[in-house]
């Protein structure tokens, strides 16, 4: 092999760890969201769990993020909470920077 080849190697390594801490982050902040909504509905903890499983669940009926945002979105709205589309999705974006972090830092 040549240096060549074990930089490329490298590199496919590396592209596949990103997408899979990529994806535990997406995942993790999912269920972060989920626990967020499930104590503004005022779920209990085991319920809380539950929904929050279900929020990750729900990101797997199609791509992007469009699935989540608009089952709690909904589930808010259902349980007569007002929350605006701005403040789900900063809550969102809030939530993918810890949940990165929680990755990277292996918790």
């Amino acid at each position: 092999m040549t240096t060549f080849d074990d930089r490329e190697k490298g590199f496919e390594a590396k592209y596949a760890l990103d997408a899979e801490q990529e994806f535990k982050a997406v995942a993790r902040r999912n269920k972060l969201l989920g626990l967020w909504a499930a104590e503004k509905m005022g779920l209990s903890a085991d319920s809380a769990e539950q929904y929050a499983s279900a929020v990750v669940k729900a990101d797997f009926d199609q791509p992007g993020e469009e699935d989540v945002f608009r089952k709690i979105a909904q589930d808010l709205e259902g349980s007569g909470i007002a929350v605006t589309e701005g403040e789900v999705r900063r809550k969102m974006d809030e939530l993918s920077s810890v949940a990165r972090e929680q990755i990277r830092s292996g918790e």
